[in-house]
């Protein structure tokens, strides 16, 4: 029996890596002489470099950069030697969770740090770049990131503009003469579960502003600047397209990368799944045991848990989906391939309790469920 297991993250209580050591440990009680494929994942969020320098054995490089608002910082990404590959998390540059919710201010945040990481990759040697776009404190199209790469954003009298995406309301011309030449070489891929487009009221500032801390007069403004972005935008490429699913995804930065830099953008469970190789290693596989630390009907939109589960279905395994919490509308899941959904932890269990044992909680039911695939 070959038996893949292809968990995300459960949240505060073990890393994906953890979770398929737990799982493991799970079948090999009831089922030691299983062919056991680990491979951890991630959908483009937090624990993204983990999971893929884990599953293709690669290390972990600091690089000191600036934070949303100008500090320096160490920040994290993965890279992976024999590929060349670099795996940026743009949060760990420029995410909300850096700056305390007393100080953010979305009006100045920059990306600049996340550029700052792509420059370290392509100093390491990268040829290829998965970054994930989650999390993040900015709201400036982008242009902090292209900043550090060598664009320049200018406003009538040729000065550079100040950081932030409210600075961006003076832009007037767009010099791309310094761009890093290297990154013409380079592919880069965007991990994204954020669909909206860059302007209106489903874009990037109207939604996620004010989860960053704007204020309506503040998402006038961003939405005012981000449309002049887009504009000389134009002028400086010949063409660009606001409207695309994702454009609006961290503050922007979507359209950044795909419109400055040619990156291509795919949902991130999707975009980790193909750099991890999971649809090569559920070929022949009898079972699929993935799982992440809640699942609703919301997982269907795209969650690692729902992407590992069409991939499974297309090699033909059967899928089982653990979690610490399985709302009730999770059922939905059913519908699409998923044979059984498996909570961890009983319920009523302390919350505290449950990431304190979730280890063992997952090793304790993966071993229940295989109990029931051999006795069945």
């Amino acid at each position: 029996m070959k038996i893949v297991l292809a968990p995300d993250s459960f949240k505060e209580s073990m890393t994906a890596t953890e979770a398929v050591a737990a799982m493991r440990a799970g079948v090999q009680q009831v089922i030691p002489d299983a062919e056991i494929v680990g491979v951890p994942m991630a959908d483009g969020g937090e624990g993204t470099v983990d999971a893929v320098v884990d599953a293709l054995h690669g290390q972990h490089i600091e690089a000191e950069v600036s934070d949303p608002l100008g500090a320096t910082i160490t920040a994290r990404y993965g890279y992976i030697p024999l590929r060349q590959l670099a795996v940026i998390e743009m949060a760990a540059a420029s995410g909300l969770e850096l700056i305390p919710p007393d100080q953010r201010d979305v009006l100045r945040a920059s990306t600049f740090g996340v550029g700052q990481l792509i420059t370290s990759a392509l100093d390491r040697g990268a040829e290829e770049i998965l970054i994930g776009i989650g999390g993040s404190a900015t709201n400036d199209g982008g242009t902090g990131m292209l900043t550090a790469l060598g664009a320049s954003f200018l406003d009538a009298d040729g000065t550079p503009l100040a950081p932030g995406g409210a600075a961006l309301g003076q832009l007037d011309r767009i010099d791309l003469s310094g761009l890093d030449p290297r990154l013409r070489d380079v592919r880069i891929h965007v991990a994204s579960d954020v669909t909206a487009p860059l302007l209106g009221p489903t874009g990037a500032s109207a939604v996620f502003g004010p989860q960053k801390g704007a204020t309506p007069a503040d998402v006038h403004t961003l939405e005012s600047a981000l449309t002049q972005l887009t504009t000389v935008t134009v002028a400086t490429l010949g063409q660009a397209n606001p409207r695309r699913p994702g454009a609006g995804a961290a503050g922007g930065l979507g359209f950044a990368l795909v419109e400055f830099l040619g990156a291509e953008s795919k949902p991130g469970v999707d975009e980790v799944a193909v750099t991890v190789g999971l649809e090569k290693a559920v070929r022949g596989a009898d079972w699929v045991f993935t799982g992440e630390g809640s699942v609703d009907a919301q997982t269907v939109m795209g969650k690692t848990p729902f992407g590992v589960a069409q991939i499974a279905a297309r090699g033909g395994a059967r899928v089982v989906i653990f979690a610490g919490r399985v709302a009730p509308d999770a059922s939905v899941l059913l519908d699409y391939g998923v044979e059984r959904l498996v909570a961890i932890t009983a319920e009523g269990t302390p919350i505290e309790q449950a990431l304190r044992e979730g280890v063992e909680s997952l090793t304790r039911a993966t071993a229940d469920v295989c109990r029931q695939i051999t006795d069945s």
